[in-house]
């Protein structure tokens, strides 16, 4: 399979991965039990550095920002699905940390999060090793 395939099959992945924790990252189901928790973290101001914030803006800044690096890992692996193999391989070193950052991302789904993420990080880092191995073979 060629890379510039595979890196826009992660892309598609990647897009679907930003919406995902987009939408779903700040829900919640009742038979958590985690009402009160979460009433807390919205609730409870202290100040930071001049501005006043809770345990809630932290989260969601956390997640949020987790989202627009997923649409920017999106965008980035969409143009690189489109540049020549040569032009692949001379990147090699930003095809690689691309594809180790999934790699680390897969390792802390595993550790902290469920089976969706779990399986969406599996999956982009395969594509992602899988196409950053073939740019390098097609110097």
């Amino acid at each position: 399979m060629k890379p510039s395939i595979l890196y826009r099959i992660s892309s598609v992945l990647l897009l679907l991965f930003a919406v995902g924790h987009i939408v779903g990252f700040c829900q919640s189901d009742p038979t958590w039990g985690v009402d009160a928790l979460l009433g807390s973290m919205r609730s409870v101001h202290f100040d930071v550095q001049g501005f006043s914030r809770t345990y809630w803006d932290l989260f969601l800044a956390a997640g949020f920002s987790v989202g627009v690096f997923y649409l920017f890992a999106a965008v980035l692996a969409w143009q690189l699905g489109g540049l020549p193999a040569e032009t692949l391989a001379v990147m090699r070193v930003t095809v690689w940390a691309l594809a180790l950052c999934f790699a680390a991302i897969t390792v802390v789904s595993w550790r902290y999060l469920f089976i969706l993420p779990i399986v969406f990080s599996m999956v982009i880092t395969l594509f992602l090793t899988a196409a950053a191995w073939l740019s390098a073979k097609t110097r």
